[in-house]
């Protein structure tokens, strides 16, 4: 059976040339990057490579960069360490959209006594900047954003939350893990103090991804026990895995024009399912999106039923965050957009990637309209 690969949110697959990027780094070229001989510069100077092609990808300098094993990690060090830096603030600023690496962690914020306020977004999934700029105040600690949806794909106003952080004085956090290889990255221009990212998100390894952290923003590390990343992170540094993640900021940063023709497909192709089934809706449509996502909500039937029988064709999709799969009510993207429950609970998510092709959409769009009735006739009645 032919695989048709639309869950490029959840993770992208590697590529080619940044395996044969890596290859050497697990066999000839097996050096600590710590040690004072010849291997050990070798993997030093690779090291120093993959950080300047990161910083060129986000738009900072290779010395703010501190490598991680990705977004989650990144996130963890980004919160845990502005609350030790800033003990005089303790407020905290999120949405209610945020990846639930952030949700858990301002859990955690209230745990140890903190204030956390979560910002809302309207039916399109657009945030409230009325509701952040009152939010923002003189206490804040930290102002948390995501920069794209993970769900939703819809893009958050990163520059004038960074604006609104800076009049406060509050540090700004911007998670740009779903933004990397689909739309320009900009951490000095988004006024950025922190930024995470996970280099599977644009077909480099799993396991790799990075923190920025703005020059003068100090922070204690979240992982002691070696002078590795300056200090910031302890730890025999992943050399074949970073040299992968460079590699991959590298290509990502070369292909974002490539990125019209999958959304042009992508249009494509909500024009034919919102022609050809009765009762569905695009979740976030009407607002700046991703261009590979596409979020369908098909009323009377569920969305997991359908994610399942589409895997029976060899399509790979999803039922929104791969890190909340398993649930079965409707995810908090959905709940915080308000959106009826008839088609919040037959929400599928399509993400496509620059390996999908005109034709694997056509047959996933011709394939929808069958499927969906199916489901539906199987549904009791009143729901």
């Amino acid at each position: 059976m032919e695989l048709t690969y639309l869950d490029h949110n959840a993770t992208t697959p590697l590529d080619p040339e940044v395996f044969e990027a890596m290859r050497p780094w697990f066999t000839e070229r097996f050096g600590n990057a710590s040690s004072a001989y010849a291997l050990g510069h070798l993997a030093d100077g690779a090291l120093v490579t993959a950080r300047e092609q990161v910083a060129a990808l986000i738009g900072c300098t290779p010395a703010e960069v501190v490598f991680t094993s990705g977004g989650t990690e990144g996130l963890n060090h980004a919160l845990r360490g502005v609350w030790e830096a800033l003990p005089a603030k303790r407020h905290l600023v999120t949405t209610e959209v945020e990846h639930p690496a952030v949700r858990a962690l301002a859990l955690w914020w209230r745990g140890q006594g903190g204030e956390v306020t979560d910002i809302g977004v309207d039916g399109a999934g657009r945030l409230d900047l009325e509701a952040l700029a009152a939010a923002v105040r003189p206490d804040t600690a930290l102002l948390a954003v995501i920069a794209a949806n993970n769900e939703t794909g819809v893009l958050s106003p990163v520059v004038e939350a960074g604006h609104l952080a800076r009049q406060q004085g509050a540090l700004f956090l911007v998670d740009a893990t779903q933004c990397l290889g689909k739309v320009p990255v900009d951490a000095g221009a988004w006024g950025a103090d922190l930024l995470t990212l996970s280099g599977h998100k644009f077909h480099g390894p799993k396991g790799t991804g990075l923190l920025m952290i703005r020059r003068g923003v100090r922070l204690k590390p979240l992982m002691l026990g070696g002078s590795q990343e300056r200090g910031r992170r302890g730890g025999t540094e992943n050399v074949p895995g970073l040299v992968g993640l460079g590699r991959a900021a590298a290509l990502a940063q070369a292909r974002l024009p490539d990125m019209a023709q999958v959304e042009a497909m992508r249009d494509g192709f909500e024009t034919r399912v919102l022609a050809g089934i009765p009762e569905v809706r695009v979740h976030g449509a009407g607002a700046l999106r991703l261009p590979n996502t596409s979020l369908l909500g098909f009323a009377g039937l569920e969305g997991e039923a359908l994610q399942l029988r589409l895997a029976e064709q060899g399509i790979c999709v999803s039922t929104g965050s791969a890190c909340s799969t398993g649930m079965r009510e409707p995810s908090h993207v959905l709940r915080a957009m308000r959106i009826p429950e008839t088609y919040a609970r037959g929400t599928v998510r399509f993400s496509l990637g620059l390996g999908t092709t005109a034709i694997q959409i056509d047959r996933v769009a011709e394939l929808l309209p069958g499927l969906v009735a199916e489901l539906r006739s199987l549904m009791p009645r009143g729901r």
